[in-house]
């Protein structure tokens, strides 16, 4: 069988970042392919400049340009420079075709480093409505939907505000690796977690991703203040907001990032999760990974009226108003008798079962395969169809 091009991926999120969508699938992906991740550049004085490879994965090979370009990203003026430098590390590995994999459209000229086998845009937010977004966002993505090959989308909604676009848009959710969760963590992730919220008393309502401008900061202010029995906890890093405008309360505690190995044994000592964005424009199209993973761990979870969590999870999870009506909802989850517990864990279960990082990697490997014109890999011909129709919206 003829070597398989790599599958060359540009991306706006660091690998050390919050570990989520990207992770997820790539690493699964790279079980059939060799994945290339290219970072957004980390900027440096001059003279310094360089291109740091490292492995990630048995598979997966990080690139992070270090530039002296003051502006940011993949925006025009690092385009120079980033071709410089990933066009040499290109030639040393003999590649001059991949599979191209965008999650940002702004890395678009890039593209033109290799021949692309096909170009694939993994749509997992509506990068154009994050707070200080590109200008050129709208027109580059417009463009990159002209001259992809397959785009993917990470939740119903955008899927709704994509699949009008482009011919072949194909819906791939945020997923879980249950088994990750369900453990509860290892015994040194249990001491770490143990360590970081051994002195709070219960109940605990907890939170975890990234605290930026989708985060509600008055209804968290309102629910810490209307219970000050209820110990609110908050993990992940803080990012484009200032961290004074958060609420700073007795009951209200800031862990800031924990590693991806950790986040079982700190959920495993909550009561309650948490989803409690506010309802902007940045929240519009948002589809959480966090949900399916609270609810891995069988813990009752309380969101705002976010749409793909009440479209995809509703069932499972208690979608609230915003003041009051989120408290009040909060209280009725913390009450719940053990059989009203069972059956919530029911549900959830069934829910976790069905949308595993497994399954939407075998469909997006399977979508692969179709748009090559036929198998590539060694992978069973019924599996890569039974991937297909899975979640095909």
């Amino acid at each position: 069988m003829k070597a398989l091009p790599p599958l060359l991926v540009f991306s706006h999120l660091r690998w050390g970042f919050v570990h989520q969508r990207p992770q997820h699938l790539l690493t699964r992906l790279a079980r059939h392919w060799r994945v290339i991740y290219v970072e957004e550049p980390v900027r440096v004085a001059p003279g310094a400049e360089r291109l740091e490879e490292r492995q990630v994965g048995d598979a997966v090979t990080l690139l992070v340009p270090h530039t002296s370009v003051e502006a940011g990203g993949f925006h025009d003026d690092q385009l120079p420079a980033l071709q410089a430098q990933l066009a040499d590390w290109l030639q040393v590995e003999q590649i001059s075709e991949a599979l191209v994999w965008l999650y940002t459209p702004m890395a678009l000229p890039l593209v033109k480093l290799v021949r692309p086998r096909l170009l694939i845009y993994d749509c997992m937010d509506e990068l154009s409505a994050f707070l200080a977004a590109p200008r050129q966002l709208r027109q580059r993505e417009t463009a990159l939907l002209r001259s992809a090959d397959l785009v993917f989308t990470g939740g119903p909604s955008l899927y709704e505000a994509k699949r009008h676009l482009h011919p072949r848009v194909s819906c791939v959710p945020s997923a879980v690796d249950a088994t990750h969760f369900a453990r509860g963590g290892s015994p040194e992730a249990k001491d770490a977690a143990q360590a970081l919220q051994r002195h709070l008393p219960y109940p605990r309502l907890g939170f975890f991703g990234v605290i930026d401008e989708r985060l509600d900061i008055v209804l968290l202010t309102q629910l810490a203040d209307a219970r000050p029995d209820w110990q609110l906890v908050m993990v992940g890093p803080v990012v484009k907001i200032d961290p004074a405008a958060l609420p700073r309360r007795a009951n209200v505690h800031w862990l800031g990032m924990q590693d991806y190995q950790v986040l079982p044994a700190l959920l495993r000592d909550w009561d309650l999760c948490l989803l409690p964005f506010a309802l902007n424009e940045a929240t519009r199209f948002i589809s959480p990974t966090k949900t399916l993973e609270y609810l891995a761990a069988g813990k009752p979870v309380v969101s705002t009226a976010i749409r793909d969590v009440s479209v995809l999870y509703g069932e499972a999870v208690h979608v609230a108003g915003g003041g009051k009506d989120f408290v009040q909802a909060c209280a009725a989850e913390l009450s719940r008798g053990a059989d009203q517990q069972r059956h919530h864990r029911a549900k959830a279960a069934a829910l976790v079962a069905a949308n595993s990082w497994d399954r939407s990697a075998a469909k997006i490997v399977a979508t692969i395969e179709q748009a090559l014109g036929g198998r590539v890999l060694d992978i069973d011909a019924g599996d890569l169809q039974a991937a297909i129709s899975v979640g095909a919206e």
